[in-house]
């Protein structure tokens, strides 16, 4: 009887360890196949400048000036704030905190990259490769890779996934719209 108590309160204590394990564990959204809602997207534009002046303006400080008013970073890491690799920074996005980190910066290979968490909702890959189309303009290749965190937004995550595939135009208008307007010529007529 006392190794039947013995064996008992063993497979209680196994059973706390593993609700108590599964409870600190993050929640993953799956759909009705198990599986979390996923997209890669990607979408290509000119950017017309040479690479050396093209490739910076990815970095998440220089994106202020074409950015709009909606990319505002708030860095953490460096202080201050520079385009460097490992940087660190936090994006405010309509009611959403973002946790930003430049995993990429490297401007002279033409590689720029960025993961993205929405805290409990959606982790982002961002990956932006660079390469002289001539040596007047650049030629941009961005893709996107969304994770749900949570079931409820997978489908929120496709339409995200979906909208990221658009966004060529919206960057190619913001990054030449941004160098035409700086450029010395432009700036003479004004």
């Amino acid at each position: 009887m006392k190794g039947i108590a013995i064996f008992i309160a063993g497979l209680a204590a196994g059973a706390v360890l593993v609700v108590a394990a599964h409870a600190h564990r993050p929640v993953c959204a799956t759909d009705a196949t198990g599986a979390p809602a996923h997209t890669r997207s990607e979408f290509s534009f000119t950017v017309h400048a040479p690479i050396e002046v093209a490739a910076p303006l990815f970095g998440a400080e220089a994106e202020r000036s074409w950015g709009g008013e909606s990319w505002n970073p708030s860095f953490v890491y460096p202080q201050p704030a520079s385009d460097v690799r490992g940087a660190v920074f936090f994006v405010k996005h309509g009611g959403h905190d973002s946790t930003w980190v430049a995993t990429a910066q490297d401007f002279r290979g033409g590689h720029v990259q960025y993961v993205n968490i929405i805290d409990g909702a959606m982790a982002t890959l961002i990956d932006i490769r660079l390469r002289a189309a001539s040596e007047k303009e650049t030629a941009v290749n961005v893709v996107y890779e969304r994770t749900s965190l949570r079931a409820e937004l997978n489908e929120h995550i496709k339409e995200l996934g979906a909208a990221d595939k658009t966004n060529g135009g919206h960057w190619s208008d913001a990054i030449n719209g941004f160098l035409q307007a700086s450029s010395p010529h432009a700036q003479s007529k004004q």
